[in-house]
């Protein structure tokens, strides 16, 4: 489980936790992508959504899939 110090840090100490950081940091780096912005000289957003999570289609259609993605890591974290 993820903990905050009182500095505010926040320290993600499992994998899950840093799975479902990396998802959202996916997430809105293909919403920054699609705007025109680059996350990188490497491998864009939508190549690792494609590659590393499975994902098909166009711009549009891999982010609404991400969003699932998301939306259903959410909801696993929540359960007992």
């Amino acid at each position: 489980m993820s903990k905050v110090l009182p500095n505010g840090t926040i320290i993600l100490d499992t994998p899950e936790d840093i799975a479902f950081a990396r998802l959202v940091t996916l997430q809105s780096a293909l919403r920054l992508e699609a705007r025109g912005m680059r996350l990188s000289r490497g491998v864009s957003a939508l190549k690792i959504a494609k590659t590393q999570y499975g994902c098909t289609g166009g711009r549009q259609k891999v982010m609404q899939q991400v969003d699932a993605l998301v939306e259903r890591a959410k909801k696993d974290r929540l359960q007992p």
